[in-house]
């Protein structure tokens, strides 16, 4: 194993490992749509799940069958006939909808029994659930269409799902139901997927679908300055619904991002479209930072605020790599409890990601900014510049004039925000006596207006 892998690999396990610990025992309603089985992707979407739930995560999948159903229909020589984004479903799409569901429980249940050594499924056991959890009811007439066979959810068993779940199986849903007479009723997956959630208090719903997600501009085609927006706050995704055309087709924006903003208003944390086109998709919207698809949230998730007692783990755990080498000065869990309310940091879902902490002389009316760190993770992304300004509002509140820095290496960066360079002489006599001689620190020192 080459050292460069070590080098890499290392701080990268680290950096999952809070996320590991923040996902163990939640719930995550996964609704994969059937272009993403028809395009070759189960395979590898049913090893990334297999990691997941072995890392503790409890997970309901839902499968679609638009395509295949479609394909059925096809060779039967009859047309798929749509309105509203809905399919209508006759006697023969109906009979097609349960062929195809039949094939893809097998197709899925084969993905997970798969156990060759030296793939990502060695030595795994997922035990695939299905059943009749899913209560239906007709669609009807609707503007003057007669629907005939398709359907919408009117109940979820949550108890049935919830014992499976408890037991450490996957439960798989089908977008079928059933009325309390026996008659089937053909869903969508968006809909089984969203009330399932919903019905679950699930803390993830995520679509693995054909788009990429929403963008920052969503009526504009891609480029580099509209890319995919990362973290949509709820009332921004109503405002984008509202400006949108009727969902028909899963390309509309608004064809997923409806059940989203459903899930969410419904009491869903977090509610993801990922694109199945990008490789393990699904393993990086869960565990890495910024995630690769959009993100529905009914707050914005990135908190900066005073620390806690609380948060002296997760500070040591940001500084601790720049101490080891030499950017900051070492700061033991003691100092970091004592002080901990000097201290204001950047949270994002449980996360820090940035602190900073203020020392102040009020007789000399100037503080000390100490251990400014922002994550590699976040670099570049402005955390820096948020954490500067909370300092500088609490300097002010405080009544000083200045704050002033300590570095031996990030001189640029200061000066780039205002800081001048000033002797160690400037400094207040009690930071002087505890002025390091032997590190020689540069002094920076920034005027508050």
């Amino acid at each position: 194993m080459s050292a460069v892998f070590n080098f890499t690999f290392v701080p990268w396990f680290r950096s999952v490992a809070p996320y590991i610990h923040m996902h163990r025992g939640k719930t995550f309603v996964i609704g994969l749509a059937g272009e993403a089985i028809a395009a070759g992707k189960l395979p590898h979407i049913a090893q990334d799940l297999a990691l997941i739930l072995s890392m503790g995560v409890k997970i309901v999948l839902v499968h679609g069958f638009r395509p295949q159903v479609n394909e059925q229909l096809r060779l039967k020589g009859h047309e798929a006939r749509y309105s509203h984004g809905i399919r209508i479903t006759d006697e023969v799409a109906l009979d097609c909808a349960q062929e195809a569901a039949g094939q893809l429980r097998y197709e899925i249940e084969a993905a997970f029994s798969q156990g060759l050594p030296n793939t990502p499924m060695a030595g795994s056991t997922v035990r695939v659930i299905s059943g009749n959890f899913i209560t239906a009811m007709p669609v009807g007439v609707v503007d003057g269409v007669d629907f005939q066979h398709s359907g919408q959810v009117r109940k979820v068993d949550v108890a049935g799902i919830s014992r499976t779940l408890e037991a450490g199986s996957l439960v798989l849903l089908s977008p079928f139901g059933f009325s309390p007479t026996g008659e089937a009723f053909n869903l969508t997956m968006e809909d089984v997927a969203t009330s399932a959630a919903t019905a679950l208090q699930a803390d993830k719903l995520v679509f693995i679908t054909e788009v990429p997600g929403i963008r920052i501009r969503p009526g504009e085609p891609e480029s580099e300055d509209n890319p995919i927006d990362t973290e949509l706050p709820l009332a921004t995704a109503e405002k984008i619904l509202a400006e949108a055309a009727q969902a028909k087709d899963p390309s509309d924006i608004a064809f997923y991002l409806q059940h989203c903003v459903k899930a969410c208003k419904d009491g869903v944390e977090r509610s993801h479209i990922i694109p199945f086109a990008v490789d393990g998709s699904l393993l990086l919207e869960v565990y890495v930072h910024d995630g690769i698809g959009t993100m529905v949230v009914d707050e914005k998730l990135e908190e900066l605020r005073e620390a806690t007692p609380d948060d002296v783990g997760g500070i040591l755990a940001l500084i601790e790599p720049f101490e080891r080498d030499g950017t900051l000065v070492k700061r033991g869990r003691t100092e970091i409890e004592r002080d901990v309310a000097n201290y204001s940091i950047i949270e994002h879902d449980g996360v820090i990601f940035a602190c900073a902490a203020l020392y102040p002389y009020p007789e000399s009316r100037t503080a000390e900014m100490a251990a400014l760190t922002v994550s590699p993770q976040s670099q570049g992304q402005g955390d820096g510049e948020k954490i500067l300004k909370r300092i500088e509002q609490r300097a002010r509140a405080m009544g000083l004039d200045s704050i002033f820095v300590l570095t031996t290496r990030t001189m640029h960066w200061f000066l780039k925000r205002g800081f001048v360079r000033a002797d160690a002489d400037w400094l207040p006599e009690a930071r002087k006596r505890k002025y390091n001689w032997d590190r020689r620190s540069m002094v920076f020192v920034k005027k508050l207006g």
